[in-house]
């Protein structure tokens, strides 16, 4: 595995987005739940509520394992509690984070 980000800690994944069944899609940032937890909520594009609410369909994971699967969660990982963001992606723009409650784009440092 790749080292992208130093101590990234670990996150919570649906296990859509980590197997690849559904695209990464959103991230949202709780509050951490343990030392190692980084508060990182990540969602597929086909996760519905039902879903969600089946503790059986969400996985601890390394950070930087999911940076492999999806790179542009690198930009994110310093964004603060409360964080909630949805992934476009486009043929014109590419892969860009979208702030989910203003519908603006997050700027690239």
């Amino acid at each position: 595995m790749t080292e992208f980000i130093r101590h990234a800690g670990a996150c919570l994944v649906t296990t859509n987005a980590y197997t690849g069944r559904g695209q990464i899609r959103w991230a949202h940032r709780e509050t951490s739940k343990d030392p190692a937890d980084n508060g990182w909520r990540i969602l597929s594009a086909i996760d519905e509520s039902d879903y969600l609410s089946d503790p059986a369909n969400w996985k601890i994971a390394d950070f930087n394992e999911l940076c492999e699967i999806e790179p542009a969660l690198i930009e994110i990982w310093n964004l603060p509690v409360g964080s909630e963001l949805r992934l476009d992606v486009s043929a014109d723009r590419g892969r860009q984070w979208i702030d989910a409650e203003t519908d603006t784009p997050i700027s690239r440092s």
